[in-house]
């Protein structure tokens, strides 16, 4: 019986037909010279973007795009030299970090609709160009989407395999880090490629690993271990290497492509294995430990004027020096009156584990590369000997916390949300089957990771672990509460293997920018205990998190207009406090609205719903969530709140409807 797959109609741009704005020449097999986008051009508009963006309050990347801008360059000069070049190749990006080095690239080459000017909204709420190659928002530029490392590797493989099954003729090439080489998710396409191969079963398929040894945090090699020999091993697992010693050489890398094609079609899938340098073009960002990962330059820094200049070696174009002098004009100021103390709640998790090893615990933190960003980093610095990072690898992470805990100690891990929950998700689930109980540290939740965009905005976290037996999960609002409740969490487990008991997991999720360090002063905090903040006769609003702080306001701004809500925090969403907060119903006219930035399905306002009409509580309701979508880029989570009816003004509007 035939195989005949449904018609689908690409929306990727056709090849460019003018000269690239900015182009340097090689040369290909047979001598012809060949233009390509210029790799300094490339460099110095990921740098004025990724500043655009840090004027914006927004994060960015400039080491991984530096990086790989020749390699990325000598790619696109190849695959467009073909009019209609999707129906020739399937260009997927995985090094998620360098996707605006991609964006440069193709304005410079005039890809589509794209140009500088399009490039300056970067990363914000208006622009399709987000912070990862996100296709449900730029289809005309991104084939698979991009972020979590390794994920669009196999999605590669099934394009390939497709592709052998309708007969297209059309060679797939991926480009992908070192650090992602670490993910299993690779790992299970570095063997199956090649394997599928020698079935028939796949189109010619060619692999591009940037390897320079740094990830987020340092030194791979470091910090971790040597990636030398898993790309050693390539060979045996039946992949042909072309290793470029210096693949930030344009021409090596327009040789290493051409001949990848050629061979990929003849001998089976290529490994392109290219030694880069991250941040390359910037003496700073090549030294740095790092390679610059995030931008270094800060907002509205002159500094770009020579970031830019010593990128183009002191010739740079007149344009660029233009939009650099451009990012340095820094607008009025708004006065703050606030005195209230902030800090990232990440930095209660820390305080807590330093306590608990002080006090003889037996806490040790696993890591795969982001503890520099969930808190924990402060805790390896004071205790090295109780941590051990496992690489950009999160099932591996949860998996080797599983024996450690079953050894008698009390692992913490710790990574974004948005991976911990996805690609932790079963070695989470099997570490509660085999009684392994251990502390989840999971940040950047909802619609904190504003920047990054969909890839790292994490909303299902609560629905993903919330039903697995014998785990908490926990969202705190503050530092206070964070090293409360971890501190309780950690003498939980600690109690119940004494008293032979298995004990339970703790999954504590955490938002990413500074709140105030206490939701009220001298409040305390417990386990499976909601806290109110604030009382008041007409209604009740219930908020965790980062989105507690806008029912915080909505409630200050009702009380302007005469109308006296409660606010309560509950934190432990999969074990709500019934009593606390279905008593303040009844003393509240017996209206709740609960505001998260999760999925409303599987949120903590389903969930607590759920348990109240469970214990027999009447009261009328409406849930403020994110009702079935992905999110996007954006400069601040506030924007995207108040786009996705969170903030302060859909609160009131849902309490005055009900």
């Amino acid at each position: 019986m035939s195989l005949t797959p449904l018609k689908t109609k690409t929306k990727l741009q056709d090849s460019p037909t003018s000269a690239p704005k900015y182009a340097v020449t090689v040369k290909d097999a047979k001598g012809q010279e060949i233009k390509c986008g210029d790799p300094s051009a490339t460099r110095a508009l990921v740098a004025l973007m990724d500043l655009g963006a840090v004027n914006g309050g927004a994060a960015s990347h400039w080491g991984g795009p530096a990086a790989a801008a020749e390699i990325t360059s000598a790619i696109h000069a190849l695959m467009f030299q073909t009019p209609k070049w999707y129906q020739s190749y399937n260009f997927v990006n995985d090094i998620g970090h360098a996707e605006n080095g991609v964006y440069a690239l193709r304005a410079n080459l005039g890809y589509g609709d794209l140009d500088f000017t399009a490039l300056k909204g970067f990363r914000s709420i208006e622009s399709k160009l987000t912070g990862h190659g996100e296709s449900h928002l730029y289809p005309e530029g991104v084939l698979l989407s991009n972020g979590p490392l390794s994920s669009a590797v196999p999605q590669a493989q099934g394009l390939a395999i497709a592709d052998k099954l309708i007969g297209n003729d059309r060679v797939t090439i991926v480009t992908m880090s070192d650090g992602a080489s670490m993910e299993g998710e690779a790992k299970e396409a570095f063997a199956a490629i090649p394997g599928f191969h020698k079935q028939g079963k796949i189109n010619p398929f060619i692999l591009v690993v940037s390897d320079n040894n740094t990830k987020l945090s340092g030194r791979i090699s470091e910090d971790s271990f040597d990636m030398t020999p898993t790309f050693s091993s390539m060979e045996s697992l039946g992949w042909n290497i072309i290793k470029v010693d210096n693949g930030n050489d344009l021409q090596a890398c327009y040789t290493a492509i051409e001949n990848a094609v050629e061979s990929s079609k003849n001998n089976g899938p290529v490994c392109i294995w290219l030694k880069t340098v991250k941040g390359y073009g910037v003496k700073a960002t090549e030294e740095a430990k790092s390679g610059g990962h995030g931008f270094p330059v800060k907002a509205y820094s002159d500094d770009i004027i020579s970031f830019v200049d010593e990128i183009w070696g002191g010739k740079t174009p007149e344009e660029f020096t233009t939009w650099a002098k451009e990012l340095t004009v820094k607008p009025e100021a708004n006065a703050s009156s606030s005195s209230i103390k902030k800090e990232k709640a990440q930095a209660g998790f820390s305080r807590a584990a330093i306590k608990a090893v002080q006090a003889n615990k037996p806490v040790f933190s696993v890591s795969s590369d982001l503890q520099g960003s969930t808190g924990m980093a402060a805790f390896q610095k004071e205790y090295p000997t109780h941590a051990l990072d496992v690489g950009i690898a999160e099932s591996n992470m949860v998996s080797t916390a599983a024996g450690l805990s079953k050894a008698g100690f009390i692992p913490v891990v710790d990574t974004f949300a948005a991976f911990g929950v996805t690609k932790g998700n079963l070695p989470h689930i099997m570490a509660s089957l085999s009684s392994c109980p251990m502390i989840a540290v999971y940040s950047h939740t909802g619609f904190q990771d504003a920047a990054d965009g969909a890839s790292h905005q994490s909303t299902t976290y609560m629905s993903a672990v919330s039903s697995i037996p014998y785990a908490k999960a926990v969202v705190v609002s503050t530092s206070a509460e964070a090293e409360s409740l971890m501190t309780q969490a950690i003498e939980e487990i600690e109690s119940a293997r004494i008293e032979g008991r298995d004990g339970e997991s703790y999954f504590f999720f955490v938002g990413r920018e500074n709140f105030p360090a206490e939701l009220k002063e001298g409040m305390e905090y417990k386990l499976a205990r909601a806290q109110v903040i604030r009382e008041g006769k007409d209604g009740v609003l219930v908020g965790c998190g980062p989105a507690l702080f806008k029912a915080l306001k909505a409630a200050d701004e009702l009380a302007s207009q005469g109308v006296e809500v409660t606010v309560i925090n509950n934190s432990s969403v999969n074990t709500p406090d019934v009593e606390t907060i279905g008593n303040a119903l009844k003393n509240a006219n017996n209206k709740l609205i609960t505001v998260e930035d999760h999925q409303v399905i599987g949120g903590m306002g389903s969930m607590l719903i759920h348990a109240l009409k469970d214990n027999g509580f009447e009261f009328k309701s409406k849930s403020l969530g994110i009702k079935g979508h992905f999110g996007q880029s954006a400069y601040t989570a506030d924007q995207l709140y108040s786009k996705n009816g969170l903030d302060e003004v859909a609160i009131i509007g849902a309490f005055n409807r009900l």
